[in-house]
């Protein structure tokens, strides 16, 4: 089997390329940078420019399966460009992807494609499964749906489509997570708000194989990438400093500083979202990481 990845650079696409090349899975890759471009045997990359429109036609060459990882980063401060850039990162680049394979003859059936949890409503109620209908009104909300509705359009060129809501990824190799523990391991860490707001996460090994699983079962549709055990923001810092050994002393850090701080962005912090992950469980995947204090434990060094 041979796959083509967007993003494969990036944090949870060194992960998935590295589980492919253990599963002796050929991966073409699609880079916007000519300096990563590779030309080994079983990882080759070609170049792509989205927002000119441009791509290298030979990187379907072969290609059963598409995963979709492609997007700027939302942990950067929302100015109106930026937000247009976040959007468009994630539109533009399937827009391009699907524009060429109808145009060309190919042989990909199948697209997994990143997505995100902040397509549903800020709740400390809720608890989200795929069906779900009561999506944010703002802006992250806005950029996953139009996000999906891009990935969706590949249903019309017969290629089946699996989507992956993904919550907070924890890494110690990047992404949010060692800026959450940096605080608190210098004994300057304190709870958001008032730290009730759930937080949905995933051990960054469990994402990876969780692509891995869902190209390989084949599966289709929407999926919540989440671990079983969502976590308050309280319990996941107070998970952090147990380990590190440390207090959290420090008064809670009110939304309003945050907002100044950050601007528009600071609802990333205090948002709530409580998902749940029964449908991937169901379909088979076994988690190697359900609860929070095993991910800490294997991801922060006392």
């Amino acid at each position: 089997m041979k796959v083509l990845i967007t993003g494969a650079t990036g944090l949870i696409g060194q992960e998935i390329v590295k589980l492919c090349h253990q599963s002796g899975i050929d991966v073409s890759f699609l880079t916007t940078s000519k300096n990563k471009l590779s030309t080994s045997s079983n990882y080759k990359g070609y170049f792509w420019d989205p927002k000119n429109g441009k791509i290298d036609l030979q990187c379907f060459e072969d290609v059963e399966v598409i995963i979709n990882l492609a997007g700027a980063s939302v942990a950067k401060r929302w100015t109106s460009s930026y937000k247009k850039e976040i959007l468009e990162s994630r539109t533009m680049t399937a827009a391009l992807i699907y524009k060429s394979l109808k145009g060309i003859k190919h042989s990909v059936r199948h697209i997994v494609s990143a997505s995100a949890i902040g397509i549903y409503s800020d709740s400390f109620q809720n608890y989200y499964m795929e069906d779900s209908s009561e999506f944010d009104q703002g802006f992250l909300g806005k950029v996953v749906s139009e996000w999906e509705e891009s990935i969706q359009r590949f249903r019309t060129l017969d290629i089946e489509v699996s989507l992956l809501r993904i919550g907070l990824v924890l890494s110690d190799k990047g992404g949010a997570f060692p800026k959450i523990v940096k605080p608190i391991q210098y004994g300057v860490g304190s709870l958001f708000g008032s730290g009730k707001q759930w937080q949905s996460w995933i051990h960054i090994e469990d994402l990876a194989h969780m692509f891995m699983f869902v190209m390989k079962e084949e599966l289709t549709g929407v999926f919540n990438a989440v671990a079983p055990n969502p976590v308050s923001n309280k319990k996941l810092t107070y998970a952090i400093a147990k380990r590190l050994n440390k207090k959290i002393v420090l008064p809670n850090t009110p939304r309003i500083i945050m907002k100044l701080i950050l601007g528009e962005m600071h609802i990333l912090l205090f948002s709530s979202q409580r998902v749940c992950s029964n449908r991937i469980s169901k379909s088979g995947y076994t988690f190697l990481y359900d609860n929070i204090e095993a991910a800490i434990i294997d991801l922060v060094k006392e």
